[in-house]
């Protein structure tokens, strides 16, 4: 195998706790390549507990930039590949020091502050993908404390969760943007995920485009890390809720805003998009109807 330079992405917000451990897992991977080296290119967005400091002091070959708690989640993503662009992000081998020599990285690796990364995780991506050729994107299955899969590559239009195989690698047509790595020859293609997603469906638009463009996606053996914390805020699902708020909480930037819904559906589900478009909403509102009528 070639020579491999990392260009890790993060982004964080007050989950101090949560992007050190995921920082301390990376540092602790296995089995690399000869000369592996990565920069760490770390975006926060307005955290009041710490993180940012805490990351510096514990972590100091990490890029870190602090931007407003307005910026969301994929337009982070977009700012943290940008500066990996810029050549910043330490660059010396993993778990070294600061200050090494700064490389023309050969992969992307997205990696979410919330994922603990298991110790053979980054050598299993790098094999995986490898063996599939410099154009494929190789996709991490997370899985919960219970060892269920929850975050992996996705199939088909209404994106079914991809199970990850024992041994072998399985194909996916897009995929959630938890653990991803990305050849350089495919970000020359495909680039960053768009910005008129703001928060949520960046990755799932990214590897539709991909798919697209003659990318190949898989998704790894084996899972590469467990997702930690508990579950999200149940936002537009709240029991109890109302059929006016659960449609607010519904189109909020956090869920399914419209315009940036209606571009993913235009793009990668025409002619069902009319159909597809409306469909998360009506159940929406029906969800909550009859919530209260039962209530």
């Amino acid at each position: 195998m070639h020579s491999v330079h990392l260009a890790v992405l993060m982004t964080s917000h007050d989950r101090r706790a949560r992007t050190l451990s995921a920082l301390r897992a990376l540092e602790e991977q296995r089995g690399l390549p000869a000369g592996t080296t990565f920069g760490v290119h770390l975006v926060d967005t307005g955290s009041t507990d710490g993180t940012p400091e805490a990351v510096r002091l514990l972590h100091p070959a990490v890029e870190v930039m602090s931007v407003g708690a307005d910026v969301p989640h994929n337009q982070a993503l977009r700012v943290a590949s940008r500066n990996s662009r810029s050549g910043g992000g330490g660059g010396g081998p993993l778990g070294g020091a600061p200050g090494g020599p700064t490389h023309s990285w050969t992969h992307q690796l997205w990696l979410d502050d919330r994922v603990e990364l298991f110790p053979d995780a980054l050598a299993n991506l790098l094999r995986t993908a490898a063996a599939a050729g410099t154009g494929t994107v190789v996709v991490g299955a997370v899985r919960n404390a219970y060892g269920d899969t929850v975050y992996s590559g996705r199939r088909g239009r209404s994106l079914v969760l991809v199970e990850p195989g024992e041994h072998r690698p399985e194909p996916c047509d897009t995929y959630d943007g938890r653990v991803v790595l990305v050849p350089r020859a495919v970000y020359d293609l495909v680039g960053d995920p768009d910005k008129v997603f703001r928060h949520r469906m960046g990755d799932y638009d990214h590897g539709c485009r991909a798919r697209r463009a003659g990318v190949t996606a898989f998704v790894a053996p084996g899972h590469a890390g467990e997702c930690v914390g508990g579950p999200d805020a149940p936002g537009s699902r709240e029991p109890g809720i109302g059929v006016r708020e659960a449609l607010r909480r519904v189109t909020s930037v956090q869920e399914l805003p419209l315009n940036p819904w209606w571009v993913y559906c235009l793009r990668h589900t025409w002619p069902w998009a009319p159909y597809l478009m409306l469909s998360p909403y009506a159940r929406t509102a029906a969800r909550a109807t009859l919530g209260r009528l039962r209530g």
